[in-house]
């Protein structure tokens, strides 16, 4: 018989969690080990679980951390190497030098080119690239990270090739029986779930995300213009290109996600959007009659910059990393002067590439079953003498191609062999925090999904299943409403959408089994919900704040990003609602 206790017993884990990264303002490279330990302490003593089965539990996470990891390796490698190829500059030269005016700016920059670099690298990248871009044309440094920031959260779900689809649901639900066997149940396969997850995680952006562009402006025209005369009038008068570029983005990226796989929609909305905004704005049309600028610079207030002045490259005050010696990326990215010579055509090709090869590894059937051999995956089953079993896929993995694209990246760019090892090295310094942070939350989920598989489990299941019962009991028919809250809680604390769908996603699935509700569309929710928490996970804000120099304005941000965040979570939970209820309640 279920008890208050051992609810809140088994919450302890993800409470724990939370108070440390939200409470406490802890790294997750802190709180996350602790939240792990956490849970195999209850697992040991509440739920009864043998020590080979903790460790058994925790080491398929960390293979599954490996997995992740692979990804954002990859996708670092490839823009750095970019980066320091002058490729970066010329794109960036692409959409800045098509118009003065600010708030084209945000919409190219902040974005089409944050939802690109989102679906190719993810895991706050964006914002740290994005920021100082911004910066580089003059915007204040608080203005370009929370332009940065809202511009790209329509792209999260779909971040690092899919990553938060295919590793933040799909192994997971695969991973755990009772999920794994409803599915089976349904007709489906846990692939083919993950599939139509994320095609109505695309329709809920669509639908609520296209006028993000929009809010970025928004955002920036009213709390950063002049302070004498706040007004929202300036947005409007781009409302028509705003809304274009949102629609642009949003057409081809839903069908991406209903046609294609996770790994694209981003990728190829903000791909196939910008080529057709920036061809209408280089025509001549939907750009602004007048140009809109900041206000002068004696009427920012002071927490608008920081020890990086508008219009320089990180770290030019000597401060940053140039004084160390180097040059970071984000510098370099951030000085147009490079890349003139260069075609835009050449500087897309790795990317261009990357899809390519993606596509034909996917959809061409006898080289996906190549790379899919046993010679090509290291797996573990049994392990440790459990029923759990663990494999990495190291070559159909996104994060092999990002790898193949960077190294086809160096002859056409002709790099120095200083320059490929300065973009490896930047990459790997990069990957240092994602990598404790990752394994040790896996490995808590982990722990906490197989609590009940174990012989002689209790029999009010795993923590999880115990948590998600309880929640549904509490809400009810209202549940479809908070889904995505969920979500955006867990991304909130860990910093990742990823994480959040890992943590998150067999816990919506069982709430929506216990309520009779849509499991895909309440499932999709959580993944759209993994998203919108972006803008206000602690981790993101510090990472973008330090590339402009504004570390200590995390709070302000956060502030300002509830407003973006609580449209969207009002918005996707209206939709999931009229989703379950009324028009598709018989979806699985």
């Amino acid at each position: 018989m279920t008890t208050g206790i051992d609810v809140a017993v088994a919450a302890i884990p993800l409470l724990l969690a939370g108070v440390l990264l939200v409470g406490f303002l802890w790294p997750a490279t802190r709180a996350m080990p602790i939240a792990w330990v956490a849970a195999m302490v209850i697992g040991y003593a509440a739920w009864n679980m043998p020590v080979n089965w903790l460790a058994a539990a925790s080491a398929r996470g960390f293979m599954t951390a490996i997995e992740i990891l692979w990804i954002v390796f990859g996708a670092l490698v490839l823009l750095y190497t970019l980066m320091e190829a002058g490729a970066f500059d010329r794109i960036n030269q692409g959409f800045a030098t098509v118009s003065d005016d600010r708030r084209v700016q945000i919409v190219l920059i902040a974005f089409f080119m944050a939802t690109f670099i989102e679906g190719a690298a993810g895991f706050g990248t964006p914002a740290a690239v994005v920021a100082p871009l911004l910066l580089g044309l003059g915007f204040p440094a608080l203005a370009a990270v929370v332009a940065g920031i809202i511009g790209h959260i329509i792209a999260v779900t779909y971040g690092a090739v899919g990553t938060p689809i295919v590793v933040g649901i799909q192994n997971p639900m695969e991973s755990v029986e009772f999920t794994r066997t409803a599915i089976q149940d349904g007709g489906m396969t846990v692939q083919e779930f993950s599939v139509n997850v994320a095609a109505w995680a695309a329709t809920y952006h669509a639908l609520v995300g296209f006028v993000m562009p929009l809010f970025a402006v928004g955002m920036v025209v009213y709390f950063f213009g002049d302070p004498d005369d706040r007004s929202l009038a300036p947005a409007w008068e781009v409302a028509p290109l705003c809304l274009a570029s949102g629609i642009a983005f949003a057409v081809p990226y839903w069908i991406s996600a209903w046609f294609l796989t996770a790994e694209f929609p981003s990728l190829i909305g903000s791909m196939v959007g910008g080529a057709i905004i920036l061809s209408i704005l280089r025509a001549g049309y939907l750009l602004p009659d007048d140009e809109w600028e900041f206000p002068e610079r004696e009427k920012w207030a002071d927490h608008w910059v920081g020890s990086i002045e508008p219009g320089q490259s990180n770290g030019s005050n000597g401060e940053g990393p140039e004084s160390r010696g180097g040059v970071s990326p984000e510098a370099k990215a951030a000085d147009l002067s490079g890349g003139e010579d260069m075609s835009l055509l050449k500087a897309w090709s790795p990317y261009v590439l990357l899809v390519v090869l993606l596509v034909v590894t996917r959809a061409v059937g006898p080289i996906s079953n190549f790379i899919n051999q046993s010679i090509f995956i290291v797996s573990w089953n049994g392990i440790l003498g459990t029923t759990l079993d663990g494999a990495v896929a190291w070559m159909n993995v996104p994060g092999f191609w990002l790898l193949v694209s960077a190294v086809l990246a160096i002859p056409i760019f002709s790099m120095s062999g200083e320059e490929i090892g300065d973009a490896w090295k930047e990459a790997g310094r990069k990957i240092v925090s994602p990598f404790i942070a990752l394994v040790f939350v896996i490995a808590m989920v982990q722990v906490m999904l197989q609590s009940g598989a174990h012989p002689g489990a209790p029999e009010v299941g795993s923590m999880i299943v115990l948590l998600a019962q309880t929640t549904a009991d509490i809400l009810g028919v209202a549940y479809p409403a908070f889904a995505s809250l969920i979500g955006a809680l867990g991304a909130a604390m860990a910093g990742s959408n990823t994480v959040s769908n890992i943590t998150f996603g067999a816990f919506q699935f069982e709430a929506a089994t216990q309520l009779g509700l849509p499991r895909t569309i309440i499932v999709g929710a959580q993944a759209v919900g993994g998203a919108i928490g972006n803008l206000v996970a602690i981790h993101n804000l510090v990472a973008a704040l330090a590339t402009v120099g504004l570390l200590g304005q995390e709070g302000r941000v956060m502030r300002l990003n509830l407003i973006p965040l609580l449209y969207y979570a009002t918005g996707v939970g209206l939709l999931c609602l009229l989703f379950s209820y009324v028009l598709f309640p018989g979806v699985f």
